[in-house]
């Protein structure tokens, strides 16, 4: 299973503005959305869904859906990420195609060892910066925190850094061993940038991080 390095995350105020945005995005060259809609019902997500497949289906950009893993093997994405540590069934793989890849969020070392035991394909570790809500209850890693957790888990599982990156972030991010990014704000802000990040990350396909699970 390859995990590309730049994951954008989707951003817009409704539904229209979700889709254009996925759009814009795959257009510029991102090779992996994944789509997020606060606070919307799952036959609301299923319906988005379905709209941002056909797009990236369009431009071969791989669609992760956020939480709602029964949306994502309806719609054969390709795959599906929690974004809550407590929310991940421990028994998800089953529910799944074998080729759709699972991913958790952690902002900790133990977080970390609690997602490998559920065999993950990838880890979400964040966020680096604090974002300006204050619904936030994870404190920010940083590059020593980053550091500090990538030095002592040693896997080959890919480890994804989130949380209010942008360009200038992500030499020093890799520096700290984490596998790619995931991007938000600054994508949404300006798609151009997605080029810059990957050119940052040397992204291709080619070089993107590969892990142990059988190939789609």
């Amino acid at each position: 299973m390859i995990i590309p390095k730049l994951h954008y995350i989707t951003q817009g105020d409704s539904f229209k503005e979700v889709i254009e945005n996925i759009q814009k995005a795959c257009t510029s060259g991102v090779e992996l959305v994944q789509l997020r809609l606060i606070g919307a019902s799952e036959k609301k997500i299923l319906k988005l869904a379905k709209e941002a497949l056909k797009i990236t289906s369009h431009y071969q950009t791989r669609l992760i859906i956020n939480n709602y893993y029964k949306v994502a093997k309806d719609i054969k994405a390709d795959g599906v990420y929690f974004e809550n540590e407590n929310s991940y069934p421990i028994t998800i793989r089953k529910h799944l195609n074998s080729w759709q890849s699972i991913g958790g969020v952690a902002n900790t070392l133990e977080d970390c060892e609690t997602l490998l035991d559920k065999e993950v394909d990838y880890i979400f570790l964040g966020p680096f910066k604090s974002p300006k809500t204050i619904n936030n209850i994870k404190p920010a890693l940083g590059l020593k925190g980053y550091t500090a957790i990538t030095d002592v888990l040693k896997t080959p599982i890919p480890i994804i850094a989130f949380g209010g990156i942008n360009t200038n972030d992500v030499t020093n991010l890799l520096a700290t061993g984490v596998s790619g990014i995931a991007v938000s704000n600054a994508i949404t802000q300006d798609f151009d940038s997605i080029k810059t990040f990957h050119e940052l990350l040397n992204a291709s396909s080619t070089q993107e991080q590969r892990h142990s699970f059988d190939n789609k």
